[in-house]
């Protein structure tokens, strides 16, 4: 497995914010929780390629809304908001070593955080980043290939990964007061302490599962059930409306 990530530039301190409340983000801490995330990677089991920062772009940081893998090719991304829009232009080069690339345009909007894949189905959250002719556009897309494309709602939080990421095949980790659970009752489903709403974004890796030190509860649900689990601390990138996810682009 392959990541792709990008360092954080100092723009990253004019990130678009809708969520959290805006906090000044300590850039010196940033890149140093960036790097230990980086490392946590490789110690789970990842190759992981370092891309520049880009400073015309404060959140090219979160890499993930750039692109949606799948083994057969890389769809890419149509940003929901016009500050981020020339991000996928930036990574093209590089996914074109690994994939085929098609490309989703306006007025549809898509961003990969809204994307969950689980087998053969993918989970597209309509958020404030992702239209339903995005849904339209992706299904269009991946139906030929095999692919099931399910929309989920989701309610006070950016993308659908911020609520729900998977642990393994069968399970998901859901935070349920920011999503429409009944989309994904074909899994397991384990919910977040209610005092942790930003636990349920986790990363699933070769070597375990990658979650963040601010949810300590939630790592002893995940444990309970028997996944070996590491922690980061990405408080800064948390100012962000950002989350472990984010700041990846798996390719597998």
């Amino acid at each position: 497995m392959l990541a792709l990530t990008r360092r954080p530039a100092f723009a990253l301190v004019d990130c678009e914010v809708e969520y959290a409340p805006r906090q000044e983000i300590d850039l010196h801490l940033a890149f140093r929780q960036h790097e230990a995330y980086c490392r946590a990677l490789r110690q789970l089991g990842v190759e992981v390629e370092i891309l520049p920062p880009e400073e015309a772009f404060p959140d090219s940081v979160f890499i993930e809304d750039n692109a949606v893998i799948l083994d057969e090719l890389a769809v890419v991304s149509s940003m929901g908001i016009p500050s981020r829009r020339g991000e996928p232009e930036l990574l093209l080069p590089v996914l074109d070593r690994h994939r085929r690339l098609v490309t989703i345009a306006p007025p549809a909007t898509i961003e990969g955080g809204d994307v969950l894949r689980m087998g053969k189905t993918l989970y597209v959250g309509v958020s404030t980043r992702t239209n339903r002719e995005g849904v339209v556009a992706l299904r269009a897309i991946v139906e030929p290939l095999g692919y099931q494309v399910t929309p989920v709602g989701i309610r006070a939080c950016l993308h659908l990964k911020t609520a729900c990421t998977s642990l393994d095949d069968e399970t998901v980790l859901v935070n349920p007061a920011w999503i429409d659970s009944d989309a994904l009752g074909a899994f397991r489903l384990l919910h977040v302490p209610a005092e942790e709403p930003f636990g349920a974004n986790v990363l699933r890796l070769p070597g375990g599962v990658l979650a963040q030190t601010s949810s300590p509860l939630t790592r002893d649900v995940i444990e309970s059930q028997g996944f070996a689990t590491t922690c980061v601390d990405l408080g800064e990138f948390t100012k962000a409306d950002a989350g472990l996810t984010c700041l990846s682009l798996l390719i597998g």
